[in-house]
């Protein structure tokens, strides 16, 4: 891994929000973020500056190392290979295919190690399905990408939360259906190395919610918490780490609660999201745990009843860039320990 590489940050859907906090990330906060580059259109984030009066200077460059001499005075820009032409707010699918470029090119850079990590703005996922995108979500799709055998997590993280669910973007009823002990086993697993990995955090402290009111309630409100969670969380533990539950989902996330574990792992999608972004919405940051490469991004939408208007919040953006930066230093840490051991 190349710390000193720029972050690769991705163009997301271009009539969303993504473009104009990418500027304002930029324009703001430059002299205390990392060198980054964005893969999107230099005349699409032109017109995107002029209409949202964002004044930024924008160079184009032909590859990521050209970025760290050039970030100071402009936002460096990596071409695509066609135009995009979205305007903020039309959700007619006209570049998707240009979305999928400007992920597919920061995964690549950061395989070949000329990105330190990759950034992603927030897509509109329907509108990729009907442009071929084989997977739910960008989760799921960088794990495809890694050639995972098993599945990355979903980890989101903020100043007063980290969570990750079991399942992610599932309807209810077949996430319930979807939890198993090995899955349970392997997102522990994997969360208690992405801590140590990615966190530094040397002995982990992991919350594990039940699945239904009251955990189960021993049984009288359901059996998951027995058969299955109680069991997965038995088959996890380690010397080196702390897991604890099936806790009842409604009194693990007060502030007394939250100051016992490091993350919550939560067996469902809005089980861990709710409190995540009551919490955190405007710092939180969605960082994919297991990959080769590191990968964080903002955690909000498209948000496309405000592109275009300039009133968008970029910290979340902010967060991610920042996060990834130190997640990248973490991981070279741990690769040094793991070798000095």
């Amino acid at each position: 891994m190349n710390t000193l590489a720029p972050i690769a940050l991705t163009m997301g859907d271009p009539a969303g929000i993504g473009g104009e906090i990418s500027l304002m990330s930029w324009i703001k906060y430059k002299a205390e973020l990392p060198p980054f580059y964005i893969l999107d259109d230099p005349s699409r984030l032109d017109r995107l500056a002029r209409m949202t009066d964002l004044k930024c200077r924008i160079e184009e460059i032909n590859s990521p190392g050209e970025a760290i001499s050039i970030f100071k005075r402009a936002l460096p820009v990596m071409p695509l290979s066609k135009p995009v032409v979205s305007l903020p707010g039309d959700d007619s699918n006209t570049d998707s295919k240009m979305v999928v470029e400007s992920i597919n090119n920061a995964i690549d850079a950061a395989i070949e190690g000329t990105a330190s990590a990759v950034v992603t703005n927030p897509i509109q996922k329907h509108l990729l399905y009907k442009a071929g995108f084989p997977s739910p979500g960008h989760t799921e799709y960088l794990g495809l990408r890694a050639g995972l055998k098993h599945p990355p997590i979903m980890l989101l993280a903020g100043p007063h939360l980290r969570v990750v669910p079991v399942t992610i973007h599932l309807p209810l009823k077949d996430a319930i259906a979807a939890l198993t002990h090995s899955g349970i086993v392997h997102t522990l697993k994997l969360t208690v190395d992405t801590l140590k990995r990615d966190f530094g955090i040397t002995n982990p402290r992991v919350a594990v919610s039940g699945l239904n009111p009251h955990a189960g309630e021993d049984g009288h409100m359901g059996r998951e918490e027995i058969d299955i969670i109680g069991p997965a969380i038995s088959a996890a533990a380690t010397p080196s780490c702390q897991i604890y539950g099936p806790m009842a989902a409604d009194t693990m996330f007060h502030q007394t609660a939250r100051e016992k574990y490091d993350v919550a792992v939560c067996m469902y999608h809005d089980q861990a999201l709710i409190p995540m972004k009551t919490l955190d919405f405007d710092n939180g940051v969605n960082v994919t745990g297991g990959l080769p490469f590191v990968r964080t991004s903002p955690d909000h939408g498209t948000a496309y009843d405000i592109a275009g208007t300039s009133k968008a919040n970029p910290l979340s953006l902010l967060s991610a860039i920042k996060m990834a930066a130190k997640i990248s230093q973490h991981r070279a840490t741990f690769v040094g320990r793991m070798a000095g051991d």
